[in-house]
């Protein structure tokens, strides 16, 4: 990164779903080394209609954004439902744990936060209800 910058396209990532069998779900794209961020990243969901992410997650110190690019669905934070549409952003502070659920038109979203190595836990099966 010679000149200050770096550029690659989303679909130039590797697609971590894939990765650890979870297609069914969609696609989650995780950017930060590719290009060569150090304090910040960006994830791209394109999550397939009803499907959640398969587990919750916090972070200690870390905020995050959810920015919805297109379709709808849900975010559960905490014990809170929010309902998702283009367009809409939300804000999760640090310890509230949030997870993701694609509506009828599927959800396409970028989720962006700072880093700090060892932040976030995942938790198995933590929204439970049905769809």
């Amino acid at each position: 990164m010679e000149n200050g910058y770096a550029k690659i396209n989303f679909d130039d990532v590797k697609d971590m779903n894939a990765e650890y069998g979870m297609q069914e779900v969609g696609e989650a794209r995780y950017l930060r080394d590719d290009v060569g961020a150090e304090s910040v990243g960006v994830t791209l969901y394109r999550m397939k209609p009803g499907k959640r992410t398969g587990f919750g997650h916090r972070h200690e110190q870390v905020e995050e954004l959810y920015i919805v690019l297109s379709g709808g669905g849900r975010i559960k934070i905490d014990d809170d439902l929010v309902e998702l549409r283009p367009l809409d952003v939300v804000r999760v502070a640090p310890k509230h744990v949030r997870e993701l659920e694609a509506g009828a038109d599927g959800l396409e979203l970028l989720a962006t936060g700072g880093h700090i190595a060892g932040d976030g836990e995942m938790i198995q099966n933590w929204w439970t209800d049905p769809t």
